[in-house]
């Protein structure tokens, strides 16, 4: 009777060998999972930057027609001095920050065109991975 009982004691847990390969089931899961999660995470943010960038822009045409000239500054969409002006131009009365927490970056004149409006992307430099409003 003893003998049973023991033997009934032994069956109810899990084994070492068991415990092992549950867990490397689950690594193997999130080794394949992982890498798409995180890769439509940055995919998003992309997105998220271009949505703001035509945001801003049309801000900035705004601006345009009413004033007759491009703004200096972003600041001058949300605090503008001319007469003409009928500022705040951005509904939240504030500029920004596209989705790695910097500033966009607006230069009158612009090289590629009346004004050059864009984010410096995941790596913080101007190159093919920054959101530009002018096509590469």
């Amino acid at each position: 009777m003893l003998y049973l009982l023991q033997k009934e004691k032994r069956k109810r847990g899990f084994t070492l060998m068991e415990i092992l390969i549950v867990v490397a089931i689950i690594g193997l899961l999130a080794a394949l999972v992982m890498p798409n999660i995180l890769g439509r995470y940055e995919k998003s943010k992309e997105e998220i930057a271009k949505a703001q960038l035509e945001m801003i822009s049309t801000a900035i045409e705004a601006f345009r027609l009413d004033t007759g000239r491009y703004p200096n500054s972003l600041d001058e969409l949300i605090n503008c001095q001319d007469p003409k002006c009928r500022a705040p131009y951005l509904a939240k009365k504030e500029i920004p920050k596209d989705p790695w927490g910097r500033d966009y970056v607006y230069k009158y004149p612009g090289e590629h065109g009346p004004y050059d409006l864009y984010s410096l992307g995941p790596d913080g430099q101007l190159n093919e991975k920054a959101i530009t409003n002018w096509s590469k």
